[in-house]
């Protein structure tokens, strides 16, 4: 079954290198059917006009991720909108995969699974959140549910992965522009179930749309994912509260979870005792910022320019090349030549001992895992993997044939 055509938008602002990165993954998404939006600062549009692709581009140079997200619906023309952060890369049949559900005409949002840094373990799964503003992991099968929402619990997209019902986001006003960053999806997931609860609205989990996501630094947070300050996370849970009418409890129990991820910064040595005071000061200063008054709407087109498909995407054959460290320069090479030819390529190169494995998107335009010959590649197995090399290779191809043409 085709599936339906879709807006893909990509907020960015001063994080031009991931940009490109993210966009180097897009164009070699096997959907049909989708255009690509990118609302970033001016340094950024200027880089992704320079690609020559036909990309929507909207200059915006401020940290609000809703009121962004805003402006990139504005000009989607179909009749889906997916989210993609910037520092984050799809695997080729994520759009694809994640849209599909939307043939149904009870769904109205989906969200699919998040690869971590590595590659290789999950980031996040599938969750439900609740009107306090926690989330409530879950079981999902392997594949695709759908499921009921209420005001008060709904299934917990991440803006990372997720596809929304175009007409049914413009019918709640879109993101809230009030809540600049942290728990936008999660307001955005309540009020869509509010909004479809007597009409039989569906939330889809999709498992096997999988993006890969790897938290690259920010004026928020550095990279290794200690956060600068707290503000603008104390003004979101103080408008959430008001918002959905958290219990009592809840803010108590928010500001006790930071201050835990804090101590563990510190234990780790990543912060010192200072820096957990000062860090815990700044959300007290957000939550005590008045967050009740209504953000002021972003202009949201009814009507928006003409769709303006990425050309040439669609299914495309895979590469595996499969060597040794020794041979990086030759795989490289051999990599770029099979780029060209417009193939999927994967590159898997062991080296000798136990190192644990990683699997990132590279600058090249293509995949590639390293690792020791009998290294592991999740933090669960033997730190000692013995398998003969085309056994290590056939068990690898079989993991990534679930989300990519090998």
């Amino acid at each position: 079954m085709t599936p339906p055509p879709a807006s893909l938008i990509i907020v960015s602002r001063h994080r031009t290198a991931a940009l490109m990165r993210a966009l180097a993954g897009v164009v070699q998404l096997d959907h049909p059917a989708f255009e690509v939006i990118v609302v970033a600062d001016p340094v950024a549009v200027a880089a992704v006009q320079a690609l020559g692709y036909p990309i929507k581009t909207v200059i915006y140079d401020e940290a609000n991720i809703s009121a962004a997200r805003n402006l990139g619906l504005a000009l989607a023309a179909a009749l889906v909108v997916a989210f993609l952060d910037d520092d984050a890369v799809p695997e080729p049949t994520w759009l694809q995969r994640l849209v599909a559900p939307f043939a149904d005409p009870r769904v109205t949002a989906a969200g699919g699974f998040v690869l971590g840094r590595s590659g290789l373990a999950w980031q996040w799964r599938a969750a439900w959140v609740d009107a306090d503003g926690f989330d409530h992991p879950f079981a999902a099968g392997p594949s695709p549910s759908l499921h009921p929402g209420t005001p008060r619990r709904a299934i917990k997209t991440q803006g990372t992965n997720c596809a929304f019902r175009r007409e049914d986001l413009l019918a709640i006003g879109g993101f809230d522009a009030g809540y600049r960053f942290y728990l936008d999806e999660a307001d955005v997931n309540l009020r869509l179930a509010a909004h479809g609860a007597g009409r039989g609205d569906l939330t889809a989990v999709v498992p096997d749309a999988v993006v890969h996501h790897g938290f690259a630094a920010s004026a928020r947070r550095r990279a290794d994912r200690v956060p600068r300050d707290l503000v603008e996370i104390g003004r979101s849970l103080a408008r959430f509260a008001a918002n959905h009418g958290a219990d009592a409890t809840a803010l108590p129990r928010h500001i006790a979870q930071q201050r835990a991820r804090l101590i563990r910064h510190m234990v780790g040595g990543a912060i010192e005792p200072a820096d957990v005071h000062r860090i815990l000061a700044s959300l007290h200063a957000g939550l005590a910022a008045d967050q009740t008054q209504p953000s002021a709407p972003t202009p949201i087109l009814a009507t928006p320019p003409p769709f303006s498909p990425l050309p040439k995407t669609g299914p495309r054959s895979g590469c595996v090349l499969f060597g040794t460290a020794a041979q990086r320069h030759d795989l490289a090479a051999a990599a770029q030549r099979a780029r060209a030819e417009g193939k999927i390529v994967t590159v898997i190169m062991l080296s000798r001992g136990v190192r644990a494995h990683q699997h990132q998107f590279t600058d090249g335009g293509y995949w590639q895992q390293n690792g020791g010959r009998f290294g592991r590649a999740f933090r669960c197995a033997a730190r000692f993997v013995w398998l003969p090399a085309p056994e290590r290779l056939k068990r690898e191809l079989a993991r990534l044939s679930k989300y990519r043409p090998v």
